[in-house]
């Protein structure tokens, strides 16, 4: 298996990162195996879907309406509503895997790999691609 993290830097505000592209990049020439996408944070998710048609802006608001930014959580250290970014990762998983053929994502017409960042308290993330090949 072959594995390596990356950057992403998600500011200071809820956010839906794409990184299909560095996923395609990553796994160009690699044959047919799986991606897995793993983000090694208590507070983030990885999500398949559409964006760039409102659906990533669409599952922020889902998450703010289903997640509030307010007092209500225990986990209360950090901004307002931090407690939040703990409960999401229960609804969009911190992982995702794809199969890859011919070192080409196997990924539908609309859909793209994400990370989904709610914690504004820490803007910098690491994703961990790992690609296991087929036998």
């Amino acid at each position: 298996m072959d594995s390596e993290t990356c950057s992403i830097h998600t500011g200071g505000r809820d956010v839906v990162v794409d990184l299909t592209r560095e996923a395609e990049q990553w796994c160009a020439g690699r044959g047919d195996g799986l991606l897995h996408v793993f983000v090694p944070h208590a507070t983030a998710g990885i999500a398949i879907l559409e964006t760039g048609a409102g659906s990533d802006d669409d599952l922020i608001a889902a998450l703010g309406d289903l997640l509030p930014a307010d007092d209500r959580w225990q986990h209360q250290h950090g901004t307002p509503g931090h407690g939040r970014s703990h409960v999401m990762p229960a609804l969009v998983p911190p992982y995702a895997t794809v199969p890859v053929l011919d070192g080409q994502l196997a990924l539908g017409t609309w859909q793209s790999i994400c990370l989904v960042d709610l914690n504004v308290d820490n803007p910098d993330r690491k994703v961990r691609f790992s690609f296991l090949t087929s036998a």
